[in-house]
């Protein structure tokens, strides 16, 4: 009896061990990987890769009925998780065009964290883009400022002109800037846009960015 219960504990504690060593949004990863093995997909489509703002758009086919998207935005991920992850959320696709929303949660990570750390964190990404994907479209939307993270602004807006200055200069590349979009006719934020945690959006802010985004994508 002692033996089964000794070899209970010891597989008890294996699973928590390996359950420990599982990288954050290991399972977001493993549910992509099941769901492109039920269904294909598809070549030539417009591919999202970011945090919660994309995660969230669940419905962002009826946005755009017109275009073949990819929707590969998963919980609150940072840059430096799409830089973790960048073999898994690339190598299974054909994309036309590729849209990236983050870079807002490595803020919210790390209060201190200036803002060329975020930078760099991105242009490692794109660089790992154009490694696999040397000419297509590869787009950057805008930092929103989120009013429950106000205190984070000014290296976000830092941020936002700094990628937008190096997404100025790469071929085949464009900064979509959402952040204006999202103002009211005084230049501040519409409080409106944002469900109650005041950090991610409601259906109305999400066509606003439908209508920023339209003009860029393929």
């Amino acid at each position: 009896m002692k033996k089964i219960f000794a070899a209970f504990l010891l597989l008890t504690f294996a699973l928590i061990f390996s359950q420990e060593k599982k990288p954050m949004y290991w399972q977001d990863i493993q549910n992509f990987k099941k769901l492109d093995q039920e269904s294909a997909p598809p070549k030539n489509a417009i591919l999202l890769i970011g945090s919660s703002s994309f995660t969230k758009w669940q419905d962002v086919s009826d946005y755009f009925p017109e275009k073949v998207i990819i929707n590969r935005g998963f919980g609150g991920s940072r840059l430096t998780d799409l830089n973790y992850y960048s073999e898994d959320l690339l190598t299974p696709y054909q994309p036309k065009q590729i849209i990236i929303y983050c870079g807002e949660n490595d803020f919210a990570d790390d209060a201190k964290l200036k803002a060329d750390v975020v930078v760099e964190r991105y242009k490692t990404f794109y660089r790992k883009i154009r490694e696999k994907f040397p000419n297509i479209q590869v787009d950057y939307i805008s930092i929103k400022y989120s009013p429950s993270r106000e205190h984070l602004w000014p290296q976000m807006k830092q941020a936002n002109k700094k990628i937008a200055k190096f997404m100025k200069k790469e071929k085949n590349a464009d900064f979509i800037d959402i952040t204006k979009a999202m103002n009211d006719a005084n230049g501040n934020i519409r409080k409106d846009l944002f469900v109650e945690d005041m950090l991610h959006i409601t259906p109305e802010g999400y066509q606003l960015w439908t209508k920023v985004m339209k003009p860029y994508m393929k």
